[in-house]
C-alpha cells in the first residue's frame, strides 16, 4: 500500500507561493467596449472626445442673452419674444448663438404664441452643459489594471473609445479524477456520485475573470493522469487538478504532478482543504484541489482565484456592501425627490470620512471615480459635516481604507501619481485642503497659495492654521499660472484689467481655490471685484474644466496653469510661476503609504512622465520643509 505524508504547512507560505507568478500577465488584446463589461484594462484609457461635445441644455426651457434678463425682477416681469429674444430648447439640445443662458420652462411665463414672459435674470452659461463638463478629450478616463463596471463602460464610450485594450482571460484547466464520478444524472448508478465540483469551479473562476476549460474525467489511473495534465499544460496557463491530492491508495495527484515539476508543498493546516497541493510545473501554477464540496470550494476561493486576480494585474480584495462613514461637507438636499450622491470615501486617522464628488445627473465620471453612494431620503433638508451617514460601497473595502485621501488643489500631476501609488482624491481648493487636512479629514493638502506680503508660496497658510501643530510642506513641482485663452489668441488677451475693462468672459474657479485666490488678489491690486467681471458666478472645479469653458466659447479667458492650456491645445499668457506643494502633518511621514507617494514623485518615471505636459520644473521636488 502506497503512503504519502502529508505536512501541516502554515498557510502563509502561501504568499511565498504567490510570489512566483506575482509578474506574471496574460496578453493583451483589443476589443470592443461594448464587450468590455468584467475585463481588465491593460493600458490607461485616454478621452478620445469631449463629453458633452458642444455647449448642450442641461434643463428644458428656453435659450436667452443674459445680458438682456438683467432688469426682469418679481415687480418688473420681462417680456421676450421667440426667435427674435430667446428660442425654446429641451435638456441636451445645443445651444446657438447668441444665447449664452437657459432659463428653466418653469419660470416661463407663456403669454401667447410668441410671447414669454420672466420674473428673475439669468447669468451667463446658467443651466448649460458646457462642452466637455463630464469628459474632457486627452484625460484619463480608467488607469490600467481596473476592472471594467458597467458605468467605465459607458464612460469609455462616451470619451469616444469604441474600442479598448483588456488583458486576455487567463486559462484554467479543470481535471477531476475518479472512477466514481458521473458526469450526468442520467450516468448515476450505484455506487457512483455526481461531478459537480467542476461545474462549481467554472462558476467561480469565471466571476474572477478567467476563461475555464473542464476535461472528461479521469480514471484513478497514473499514466492517464499523466497524459491529462500534460494536455491541460500545453492548453492553458493554471491548472487545477480535482481530487487525488490525498494519500490514499488511488490518490496519484501528487506523485504525478511532482514528475512534471516541482512541490511547493502538500498540505496546509487548514480544515477543510487540508491536503491541497501547490505546485509549478514548467512555470506554470498547478493545484491539487481536495475532492469534498466544501474542501474544494475553500481551496479555489482562497489559493486559485489570488493567482487568476494577479494574472490580470488585480489584488485579491473583499468587498462590504454598507460601511458608516463621517461626512467632511455639509450636504443640502431637496425636500422634492430622494437623491444618490457619488462619494470618494478613504480612512484617515482610524475613521471613515467621505465627500461628495461632482453631483450633476449628467456627470458619468463621477460614477466612474466613487468609491460609494449615499442616498438622501426624500423630504430630508441634507446632512451637516461631521454627521455619521451610511454609503453604500462601489469598491473593495480594502482597497479604500489603503487609499491615501487627497482633498485639495487640483493638478494633472494628481492622475499621474494616482497611476502608481493608490489614492482618491477630491479637488476642493487649496483653502478647502487645508481646511479638510486641520480637521483631520485627509491625508495631503495639495496647495499653492500665495502669501502677497512676502512673495512666498504656502508657508505663511501653514503657520496660520496649524499655529501648534508640527507641519511638513513637501515641495511638489513648480509651474505657470496664466490666462488660458483662445488659440491665437483672438481677442488679444494680455492682463486681468483687460478683462474688466473689457468685459471679457471669463471662466472663474471654485471658492478656496488658490486659482481663485489669486486671481482675486489681482483683481484688488487694480481696485476691482468679482462684480466688475462677466462670468464670475459660474464655477469650474479644475484648470482642464476652465480650458474647456475658453475652447468651447462658454469663456474668452480663465485663470489656469499652463499645464492644462496645452493639454487642450490653448494658448496662454503667462502670469506667474508658483509653486505647487504637499502639505501633511510630521507625524505621518513614515507611513508606508506616504513614503510610497513620495517615493513616486521623485522618480525618473515620474519626472518624464510630467514632462509631456510642458509646463512644470522640478528642481525642489521631494524637498522637505518642516514648519
Amino acid at each position: 500500500m502506497r503512503k504519502t505524508y502529508i505536512e501541516n504547512h502554515d498557510p502563509s507560505l502561501y504568499k511565498e507561493y504567490l510570489k512566483l507568478f506575482a509578474d506574471k500577465r496574460t496578453e493583451k488584446e483589443t476589443i470592443k467596449t461594448e464587450d468590455a463589461l468584467g475585463r481588465v484594462t491593460a493600458e490607461t484609457v485616454f478621452a478620445k472626445v469631449c463629453d458633452p461635445c458642444f455647449n448642450a441644455s442641461a434643463m428644458d426651457g428656453i435659450a436667452v442673452e443674459s445680458e438682456k434678463t438683467k432688469q426682469a425682477s418679481e415687480k418688473n416681469p420681462l417680456r421676450l419674444t421667440e426667435g427674435t429674444d430667446f428660442v425654446y430648447v429641451n435638456t441636451g439640445n445645443k445651444i446657438p448663438y447668441p444665447f449664452d443662458s437657459v432659463i428653466m420652462i418653469e419660470e416661463v411665463g407663456i403669454i401667447d404664441e410668441k410671447n414669454v414672459e420672466i420674473r428673475v435674470s439669468a447669468y451667463p452659461w446658467q443651466h448649460i452643459r458646457v462642452k466637455g463638463e463630464s469628459i474632457v478629450a486627452g484625460e484619463s478616463v480608467l488607469p490600467s489594471c481596473r476592472k471594467i463596471r458597467p458605468v467605465d463602460v459607458g464612460a469609455i464610450y462616451a470619451s469616444g473609445n469604441e474600442e479598448i485594450t483588456v488583458y486576455k482571460k487567463p486559462s484554467v484547466g479543470v481535471i477531476t479524477t475518479g472512477e466514481e464520478m458521473a458526469d450526468r444524472p442520467s450516468d448515476l448508478t450505484d455506487g457512483k456520485l455526481l461531478e459537480s465540483n467542476s461545474r462549481l469551479f467554472k462558476a467561480m473562476l469565471s466571476s474572477y475573470g478567467a476563461d475555464v476549460k473542464r476535461y472528461p474525467t479521469v480514471k484513478d489511473d497514473k499514466n492517464e493522469l499523466s497524459v491529462a495534465i500534460d494536455t491541460a499544460l500545453s492548453q492553458n496557463d493554471i491548472v487545477i487538478v480535482n481530487a487525488g491530492s490525498s494519500a490514499g491508495t488511488k490518490d496519484f495527484a501528487c506523485e504525478v504532478i511532482g514528475e512534471k515539476g516541482e512541490i511547493f508543498l502538500h498540505g496546509l493546516a487548514i480544515k477543510p482543504g487540508k491536503p491541497v497541493i501547490l505546485a509549478c510545473c514548467g512555470g506554470k501554477p498547478v493545484l491539487g484541489v481536495p475532492g469534498y464540496p466544501v474542501s474544494a470550494y475553500i481551496v479555489v476561493d482562497f489559493f486559485v482565484k489570488p493567482i487568476v486576480l494577479s494574472y490580470l494585474g488585480l489584488s485579491d480584495d473583499g468587498e462590504e456592501s454598507t460601511v458608516k462613514a463621517t461626512l467632511t461637507r455639509n450636504i443640502v438636499s431637496s425636500l422634492k425627490s430622494a437623491e444618490y450622491l457619488r462619494m470618494s470615501v478613504g480612512k484617515v486617522g482610524g475613521k471613515l470620512v467621505c465627500t461628495p464628488l461632482e453631483r450633476g445627473a449628467a456627470q458619468i465620471m463621477s460614477l466612474v471615480k466613487a468609491d460609494g453612494i449615499l442616498k438622501i431620503d426624500r423630504f430630508s433638508e441634507g446632512f451637516n459635516a461631521g454627521s455619521e451617514v451610511e454609503i453604500s460601497l462601489r469598491k473593495p473595502l480594502k482597497n479604500i481604507e489603503n487609499n491615501l485621501v487627497v482633498n485639495g488643489s487640483h493638478d494633472l500631476i494628481l492622475d499621474v501619481i494616482g497611476e502608481r501609488v493608490p489614492l482618491t482624491a477630491a479637488h476642493v481648493g487649496s483653502m478647502g485642503g487645508i481646511f479638510a487636512l486641520k480637521k483631520r479629514e485627509c491625508h495631503i493638502a495639495p496647495v499653492h497659495l500665495l502669501d502677497p506680503e512676502t512673495g512666498i508660496y504656502n508657508v505663511s497658510y501653514v503657520k496660520k492654521y496649524f499655529p501648534e501643530e508640527k507641519m511638513l510642506l513637501i515641495k511638489g513641482v513648480g509651474r505657470t499660472q496664466g490666462l488660458i485663452v483662445e488659440k491665437g489668441n483672438p481677442r488679444s488677451v494680455t492682463s486681468v484689467k483687460q478683462i474688466v475693462t473689457e468685459k471679457i468672459p471669463f471662466a472663474n474657479r471654485q471658492k478656496g481655490a488658490g486659482t481663485r485666490l489669486l486671481f482675486d488678489y489681482m483683481l484688488s491690486e487694480i481696485h476691482a471685484d468679482g462684480r466688475d467681471v462677466v462670468g464670475y458666478e459660474k464655477e469650474y472645479a479644475t484648470h482642464l474644466a476652465v480650458g474647456m469653458a475658453v475652447e468651447s466659447g462658454a469663456a474668452v479667458t480663465g485663470m489656469g496653469v499652463k499645464s492644462a492650456a496645452n493639454c487642450l491645445g490653448l494658448d496662454f499668457v503667462p502670469l506667474y510661476d508658483e509653486e505647487y506643494d504637499f502639505l501633511i502633518r510630521k507625524e505621518d511621514y513614515d507611513d508606508p503609504r506616504f513614503t510610497a507617494f513620495f517615493d513616486y514623485i521623485k522618480s525618473a518615471e515620474f519626472i518624464k512622465k510630467i514632462e509631456k505636459f510642458g509646463d512644470y520644473t522640478v528642481k525642489r521636488t521631494g524637498e522637505v520643509i518642516e514648519i
